[in-house]
């Protein structure tokens, strides 16, 4: 005689598992990728604050000598400020403003690739500020980031 034993299966098969442990392995591997892409975004927005944080800076430098800033002495539409030359550059204020935040770390620091330009109108009192430098923190290291405003002196 020949009995038909069915028993009920208890527990995980090996295969289960596996499964399991690579769902939580792409789960904690999408985690870290969108850990890294987040870091990469703050920091470009860090950089793109310092660099308006600078251009409204410059501003009022030019609203504070706006005799010179009409008359076209912050104006160098046709060469640009680089990071890494400040010294010598005419008015004082201008080599300062260079110095202290054109040259900070948050845009690339003292290198040739963080650069600025300044070109106010005599007639209509408008300035217009451009500050480009190159990303070297965010996903593609090339990237060149440019952020510009414009204000009445």
């Amino acid at each position: 005689m020949t009995s038909a034993r069915t028993t009920a299966q208890a527990g995980f098969s090996l295969i289960e598992v596996m499964v399991s442990v690579l769902v939580l392995s792409l789960a904690f591997l999408s985690l870290g990728m969108l850990a890294a892409r987040s870091l990469s975004s703050n920091n470009n927005a860090m950089s793109h604050s310092v660099a308006t944080i600078a251009m409204y800076s410059i501003m009022d430098v030019l609203r504070a000598d706006r005799s010179n800033a009409a008359s076209g002495g912050y104006n160098n539409s046709n060469q640009d400020i680089v990071a890494n030359a400040c010294a010598s550059l005419t008015p004082t204020q201008l080599e300062q403003w260079c110095e202290k935040q054109l040259a900070d770390s948050a845009l690339g620091g003292e290198v040739d690739t963080t650069k600025a330009r300044i070109n106010c109108d005599a007639t209509s009192g408008d300035c217009t500020i451009n500050i480009t430098w190159a990303d070297g923190r965010s996903a593609n290291a090339s990237t060149t980031q440019t952020v510009t405003t414009t204000g009445k002196l």
